[in-house]
């Protein structure tokens, strides 16, 4: 959150930087940007927040920048009990933002390894992307409007994509989203001289950065929406899951690619696993509802439809096609009455008179006279061609096929469905149709083998037997006679210091050899220190709280909690029971 909503997009830009970072780690469920963001200054209970999430540790925090300065606070908190295991207060120079985010996500990724098992962690997880705190600041407000998914948002965020690229010429990130938002216009209204452009700040944005899952996600847009070039979108999408495999916008793009050529089993595969990593995500769910209204599956794209406004009732392409689901299902009066609730309702007239036209038995009083008018506008920027479906449903059959074609030679972005699109099924009987069918997706235009899950390699051993072995006899001497447990500063990485390997290896060998995570371990070692000690006569005049801080805990609450888990009782009620 941000105390300042004029620097909400800075706030916004850290957070998401700090979760792109920790979805790098392995083996580290992190729930995707907007998924979170769903929870943003809002006084809603952390077990709560868990439970809809599906996760065991909610990250809190704060980012406020004043001046040059930036403030950020972290907070780790358990969703099971609402403890809070970690937390740290920042206050740097607005210069080290980019050192600030990889310690904070470093310090994160290894707490939560710490307490809940193994991760391979990396030994930085940010690169500072530029050296021009402005540009970066100017990106961070192309990448906010950007993420408003609008008209609007993506004007603005070109700008200031623009803005960036002037202040530094060596910055990757604004030329990727200036490609992206590029390309998400040419897909409404083609334009070669755009296009151009789009394909060198494409060139120029890897020139910088080869290996930039947001580039390839960007290249994929432009091949799919822009050209509707199916083979190499594929292949782009899937070198930026594979760059990142939770970032589920390139996983969502994967999917409008297998919905546009027909595999719909596979693009609800990965709709189930990208709400998994985002289940907040409005977009995701207008995405399934229309694999099922392509499928003419129209109960479960209601659904869908229902949850995605339940998150955000301005979503302008989920209204859109509950109006065409309604029209397809036949209930006119719950189409009335949503035309008439809802402002943001795309073409209510144009979708009245299909209703009339497409369910022609129904007796209900629909003014179809202005028809001809209508079939004579233009798409303008609506997320479905309301011309085309009423030329279809009028009759004007050969008119529609004309202007179909014209459409599909443009590539425009609402016309990619048209293969499956319900409302056109009557043009199938005609030669032309199925010509325009064969001439996209004929078989070698389509990817071949298209993956259908996100493979995930076995975990290998990171050490031989005879240097476990070795490492286990000197880490246990540490602990018997040097009592290294004792510091109740004591982390994985200092610990693996002492032992000289690295915190990688350490992590693996606690959890595959000894059975515990590092807290675990270290905190029972503690607990049977402070067993003894507590049991001895000679330490009757400390109080248990003093021989538990002695034994190397550093929390009351943390002492406590383990005890109880771990011995079913309070201390002081297990001291009673063993005292003879």
């Amino acid at each position: 959150m941000s105390a300042d909503p004029e620097n909400e997009y800075f706030s916004d830009g850290i957070t998401e930087e700090i979760i792109n970072a920790l979805t790098t780690v392995k083996g580290l469920k992190v729930i995707a940007r907007t998924s979170s963001f769903a929870f943003k200054n809002k006084n809603i209970d952390v077990r709560t927040i868990g439970g809809q999430l599906g996760v065991s540790t909610i990250l809190e925090g704060s980012v406020r920048k004043v001046k040059k300065r930036v403030r950020i606070t972290a907070q780790l908190i358990s969703t099971n009990d609402g403890t809070h295991f970690w937390s740290k207060n920042f206050d740097r120079n607005l210069e080290d933002i980019f050192a600030l985010q990889d310690e904070i996500s470093l310090l994160i990724a290894d707490q939560i390894r710490e307490n809940f098992g193994h991760l391979n962690i990396q030994e930085h997880l940010i690169e500072a992307p530029t050296q021009n705190i402005e540009a970066y600041n100017l990106y961070l407000k192309g990448r906010y409007q950007h993420l408003m998914w609008d008209g609007p948002g993506i004007a603005k965020a070109t700008e200031f994509y623009e803005q960036s690229i002037a202040k530094d010429p060596s910055f990757s990130l604004p030329y990727f989203g200036l490609a992206y938002c590029n390309a998400m216009s040419i897909s409404f209204r083609n334009n070669k001289g755009l296009l151009q452009v789009t394909k060198e700040k494409l060139s120029k944005g890897f020139n910088l950065d080869k290996q930039s899952f947001v580039g390839y996600f960007s290249k994929a847009t432009l091949s799919f929406w822009s050209h509707w070039d199916f083979i190499n979108g594929h292949k782009y999408f899937q070198k930026a899951i594979e760059l990142n495999p939770s970032y589920t916008e390139a996983e969502e793009g994967l999917c409008e690619l297998y919905t546009a050529v027909g595999y719909f089993e596979k693009a609800l595969w990965h709709t189930d696993h990208i709400l998994k990593i985002n289940p907040f995500a409005t977009n995701h769910y207008f995405t399934k509802a229309n694999i099922h209204y392509l499928n003419e599956d129209y109960t479960e794209a209601l659904d869908c439809i229902e949850i995605s406004l339940s998150i955000n009732p301005d979503f302008t392409h989920s209204i859109a096609l509950k109006q065409i689901c309604l029209i397809l299902t036949k209930d006119y009066e719950k189409l009335n009455d949503f035309l008439r609730q809802t402002p943001l309702a795309e073409r209510p007239e144009e979708c009245r008179v299909l209703y009339k036209l497409v369910n022609a038995e129904e007796k209900i009083d629909i003014d179809i006279s202005r028809v001809s008018l209508m079939i004579k506008e233009d798409i303008g920027s609506a997320r479905f061609p309301w011309p085309l479906f009423l030329m279809v449903h009028f009759g004007k059959h050969e008119m529609a096929l004309d202007f179909l074609e014209e459409n599909i030679k443009m590539r425009t972005g609402q016309i990619i469905n048209f293969m499956n699109i319900p409302l056109l099924k009557p043009l199938h009987q005609y030669q032309r149709f199925q010509d325009l069918v064969q001439a996209v997706f004929r078989t070698e235009l389509l990817p071949t083998d298209p993956e259908t899950q996100i493979r995930i390699a076995p975990p290998k051993a990171l050490m031989s037997v005879a240097k476990i072995d070795k490492v286990l006899e000197f880490f246990e001497k540490g602990m018997k006679e040097e009592k290294w447990f004792q510091n109740p500063s004591l982390t994985l990485r200092e610990l693996a210091e002492n032992v000289n390997i690295s915190s990688n290896k350490l992590s693996w060998l606690l959890n595959e050899r000894i059975g515990q995570n590092f807290n675990e371990y270290i905190n029972s070692l503690r607990l049977e220190n402070f067993k003894e000690n507590a049991l001895n006569p000679a330490n009757s005049h400390l109080t248990l709280l003093a021989l538990a801080y002695e034994s190397g805990f550093n929390s009351k609450t943390v002492f406590n909690t383990f005890f109880k888990k771990t011995e079913g009782m309070t201390p002081k009620a297990w001291v009673k029971a063993n005292q003879i």
